[in-house]
């Protein structure tokens, strides 16, 4: 086959390489899970020796939520300032750039215990939310630039698959036995700087992305002797020719900027479902089953709780690779209606099971049944698809600053999540997941009226039909606005 002898052995290690920003990515969503009690120990055995008290409840709490949720405050800021550097920098350069800030963040976590600080251990999951929110824009960029078309949607995959390896990981890892204990805890979170030192390692040995050499540096020559050795073959003409219809098509394009694309009733429809798809992978509740796991096997009587939630790590791998193979057969649209519809059904069984759990003992079993198959689905349509199908409703001109928008959105709900779910868990109990159950059949009706399946479409196909929308609802538009809107970047 074709698309075989495409993958190279560069090709395979540029993609590697930028798939460590995932993994780091992952790890740091997972870890600060399993060693909560070590964490919040030390933060009372620290109160303690600063005021002579033991902490109150609201304190830690705020302490612990804030410790959880400042890591997405550096995502939203992270995701936002992806165009600053990928444009003057380069993708790879990028990369390279973002690992001084996984160093600092490994230094502020790992030495946190030693100053008694946990002041320090927020500041550091604040940088490596700075780190992550930029991984999520260069990483994906990086790989689908790098890529032949032919392999770059199974390629591109690979960036969620990262995450949620990486998650499995952190999880793995934070078992007491191994570094969830009160000596090893900081090592824990400070194990960032080794993927770190992986990554300064091995992007080096890595070209820079053949589109950004010619498109915005304007270096031919550099570019096709990148294709040459990432494709493993001389004849690069056809790559070359498709980057520079690309560069062409840009010229031509209105490039749109974040304000204009909030103004103009023409981009409206396709940000608001590029707005509403992130949300519904945040607001879906998976972020509270992965921060908050092992608690929740805790309440529903799981002697090892830690290894239920380990469980549910390696459920949520093997279903995203799942999803890799499925989803340009059963299309974007049916597989994230399902996954929403799923995810619903297994947040009422894990209500009533936590509901039943002081009679009957034996609901704890169905409780993390539900859990494990609230993952499954998730990863069958919530999670990889929303990516997938923002970069699809809008062309070259508007498509940055949608990804922008839709990547503050993520972070944004990733954030409220972090900080509020303990707090809504104690005033709701076992009845917290029936929030996320209304929110998620909200988002499946939002789905099955409003997003189109983009399975087998042009861009230009795609975008044509809202700019028929735009234009069937008699507000008049530039013609720089329906070109931008219409135009056919084959990406």
């Amino acid at each position: 086959m074709e698309s075989e002898k495409q993958i190279t052995f560069p090709l395979l290690m540029c993609v590697g390489a930028a798939v460590i920003g995932s993994l780091q990515f992952g790890y740091n969503t997972g870890v600060i899970n399993a060693p909560q009690k070590t964490i919040e120990n030390f933060i009372n055995t620290t109160y303690i020796g600063r005021y002579n008290e033991t902490i109150p409840k609201s304190t830690l709490t705020a302490i612990w939520s804030a410790a959880v949720a400042i890591f997405s405050v550096g995502g939203i800021l992270g995701s936002f300032s992806v165009g600053l550097f990928v444009n003057s920098l380069g993708r790879r350069n990028s990369m390279l750039l973002a690992n001084v800030l996984a160093f600092i963040a490994a230094a502020l976590m790992g030495f946190s215990k030693i100053a008694n600080s946990w002041e320090m251990l927020i500041i550091g999951r604040f940088v490596v939310g700075l780190y992550s929110g930029l991984s999520t824009g260069f990483v994906p960029m990086y790989i689908g630039e790098v890529s032949p078309t032919s392999l770059r949607g199974a390629l591109g995959t690979l960036h969620q698959l990262g995450i949620v390896v990486g998650i499995l990981i952190a999880q793995v890892f934070g078992i007491k036995a191994i570094m969830g204990n009160d000596d090893l805890w900081p090592l824990l979170l400070g194990f960032t700087f080794i993927p770190a030192v992986i990554q300064c390692v091995l992007l080096p040995l890595c070209p820079e992305s053949p589109r950004f050499l010619l498109i915005n540096k304007n270096e031919e020559n550099k570019a096709k002797t990148v294709l040459k050795k990432l494709r493993g073959t001389t004849d690069v003409s056809a790559d070359m020719q498709e980057m520079k219809e690309e560069s062409r098509q840009m010229m031509r394009e209105k490039k749109v900027t974040i304000a204009e694309l909030f103004r103009s009733h023409l981009y409206r429809q396709p940000l608001m479902i590029a707005v509403i798809l992130q949300l519904s992978q945040q607001l879906s509740g998976i972020n509270a089953v992965f921060y908050y796991s092992t608690r929740i096997f805790e309440k529903a009587g799981v002697q090892q709780p830690v290894y239920a939630t380990i469980g549910a790590g390696v459920v949520n791998t093997a279903f995203t690779v799942v999803s890799l193979f499925v989803v340009e057969r059963a299309g974007r649209r049916s597989l994230h209606m399902l996954g929403l519809l799923g995810m619903a059904g297994s947040a009422i069984v894990m209500t009533i099971a936590l509901a039943l759990l002081e009679s009957q003992k034996w609901m704890s079993y169905l409780s993390i049944v539900a859990i494990f198959a609230f993952v499954a689905f998730f990863e069958m349509g919530p999670g990889p698809i929303p990516w997938f199908i923002v970069a699809e409703l809008f062309s070259q001109g508007p498509r940055p600053a949608a990804i922008a928008v839709a990547g503050l959105s993520n972070w944004t709900a990733n954030f409220i999540v972090g900080m509020s779910f303990q707090y809504v868990e104690e005033l709701c109990g076992p009845y917290v997941f029936i929030i996320f159950t209304v929110l998620l059949l909200l988002f499946f009706i939002f789905t099955y009226f409003k997003v189109p399946e983009t399975k087998g479409r042009t861009f230009d196909e795609i975008s044509s039909g809202f700019r028929q929308t735009a234009v069937g609802s008699g507000v008049k538009h530039s013609p720089e606005e329906l070109n931008s809107l219409g135009a056919d970047s084959q990406l």
